[in-house]
């Protein structure tokens, strides 16, 4: 697996670990390094030939860049790393194993009013969904045993993101204010881990696209009030505000639902409420 220091890369080794029998390679920036083409071809060739004798070879690719603001200024970098070395994955590996490559909701425009389906046309707004759009067609164009999963709204135990950001600042504010007109689907990386090690190990064929994320759908702000509540804290404490008072350098997706109906019928790990794995994940806490 790459991206193996990364927010999705800890849940993953986690899940992992307590699989048997499973052989286990993870690599992150020091050990490969996305922007070059031949550290990435190298490192993977390097842990094919060192598992020869196994009868099934899966990578996950976790690895991204995802700083979506600083992509807008810098999206010559973030096209190589999202956009081109998921292509150098998947030639390398074309008929020696399963690559399951992580994407986003960014590669949609955000303008929908209905869950977008695995084949909605991408229009990504942003130099962040134009460089993951571009992995996804990297991959495809490879005609390999593979599988995007795009998924939206993640948070975990490691690093930073929504869910913890929230947690820190009810501690330290007495009000917050939070846009209310973007929706999406939360996914705790924990629940996207254990989908995507399914999804690895799933005997036959897998669909080339397929769309995880914890079930239902809210806004930005009743993320954070849901948050509040998980503390004990008065979620009125949590104000509304939009978009336009909180302009950023890249547009955020309005509409992030993602329809994952597809993945549901595959017989794949169960996705959970995000409501319920919100409760689950806040239960676990949170790591430096």
């Amino acid at each position: 697996m790459t991206g193996a220091r990364g927010q999705l890369g800890h849940d993953l080794l986690d899940v992992l670990s307590n699989r048997t029998g499973d052989a286990v390679t993870a690599v992150g920036r020091q050990e490969m390094d996305l922007t070059d083409e031949s550290s990435v071809r190298s490192v993977v060739r390097a842990w094919i030939a060192s598992s020869a004798d196994v009868d099934r070879r899966v990578l996950v690719n976790a690895a991204a860049y995802t700083a979506v603001d600083a992509a807008e200024a810098d999206e010559e970098t973030a096209l190589v790393v999202n956009g081109r070395a998921p292509g150098w994955m998947a030639q390398e590996l074309d008929g020696r194993g399963r690559l399951v490559h992580v994407s986003t909701d960014y590669v949609f425009g955000g303008d929908a009013d209905i869950p977008y389906p695995v084949d909605a046309p991408v229009a990504p707004r942003s130099a962040y969904g134009r460089t993951k759009a571009a992995g996804e067609r990297a991959v495809q164009e490879v005609d390999g045993d593979s599988s995007i999963v795009r998924t939206a709204w993640v948070y975990g135990r490691h690093g930073g993101n929504f869910v913890r950001t929230m947690t820190n600042l009810q501690a330290q504010r007495e009000t917050i204010s939070v846009v209310d007109d973007q929706v999406g689907s939360p996914t705790w990386s924990a629940d996207l881990a254990a989908g995507l090690v399914g999804l690895g190990v799933a005997e036959g064929p897998v669909a080339p696209v397929l769309h995880y994320t914890n079930t239902g759908a809210v806004s930005w702000h009743g993320l954070a009030r849901a948050v509040f509540e998980e503390l004990g804290a008065d979620p009125a404490r949590v104000l509304r505000t939009s978009s336009a008072d909180f302009v950023r350098p890249a547009p955020r997706p309005a509409y992030s639902v993602l329809d994952g109906s597809d993945w549901d019928a595959a017989g794949l790990p169960e996705r959970q409420d995000w409501r319920t794995a919100l409760a689950c994940a806040m239960s676990v806490g949170f790591k430096d």
